[in-house]
């Protein structure tokens, strides 16, 4: 049996405790809610045990597509015992619809669909905001190899496929996701969470937002969303 022991991080989202084997580690899910990098701040009640059990629903079902993940077992509905990665410090955003920041990059209107899906890198800083980079910044700057890079984009596009077309079967749209990546005994795997923190969501026919959005635009019922994705799931609560 793995034992908790000290907390070793504390980020916007989750906490994470080392363990009595040093290849595991604890994620605890909180219900804090961050925008803006931080800038603004609140509470979005049950969140944690959604983005916990969505997460790991989804981690269980890419598992079985190819795709290796950090995910080892649901502890319980907020903590999920995960593989120690070391996170490569890049953000990898895949867009499938025009939405947030790259309207306001390119002028576009929101809810464009663009003639393929665009694959971004961000370099994972709080302190810089998380800017925009591409893979020459990051090869000449030591954030990843190029072999890294080859995986990662290769996972990446792979995961996309996958999870538009299982979103597409419950009634959703999969704008755009946030992804990271972790190195473990010499390779890459997918690791953090897939939720309505580092997703958006539209409801494929009515185009509500079933997402963070709610709480970054002021739009309410954050709550209400985030648990119809837990519903759409089939996940009881």
């Amino acid at each position: 049996m793995v034992e908790q022991k000290e907390q070793l991080y504390e980020g916007k989202a989750k906490k994470v405790f080392a363990t009595s084997d040093p290849d595991l580690l604890i994620v605890d899910y909180k219900d804090d809610a961050t925008a803006f990098n931080g800038l603004k701040k609140g509470t979005i009640v049950g969140k944690g045990v959604v983005n916990n059990r969505m997460s790991n629903y989804l981690m269980q079902m890419l598992e079985k597509q190819g795709i290796e993940t950090h995910y080892v077992d649901e502890l319980s509905e907020r903590r999920t015992l995960v593989k120690n990665v070391k996170i490569v410090p890049l953000e990898v955003i895949m867009r499938n619809i025009v939405a947030g920041s790259l309207s306001k990059r390119t002028g576009l209107e929101e809810g464009a669909v663009p003639a393929m899906p665009v694959l971004e890198l961000y370099y994972k800083s709080d302190e810089l905001g998380d800017p925009m980079i591409n893979e020459d910044h990051a090869l000449a700057f030591g954030w990843a190899t190029r072999e890294e890079l080859d995986s990662i984009a290769s996972m990446a596009r792979k995961i996309n496929g996958i999870l538009k077309e299982f979103f597409a079967g419950v009634g959703v749209d999969l704008v755009d996701f946030k992804l990271e990546f972790g190195r473990y005994k010499g390779h890459i795997i997918l690791a953090d969470e897939i939720s309505p923190d580092t997703c958006r969501f539209w409801d494929s026919k009515t185009k509500t937002k079933l997402d963070k959005d709610r709480f970054r635009r002021d739009m309410g019922d954050a709550e209400g969303a985030y648990h119809e994705m837990m519903r759409r799931l089939g996940l009881k609560e």
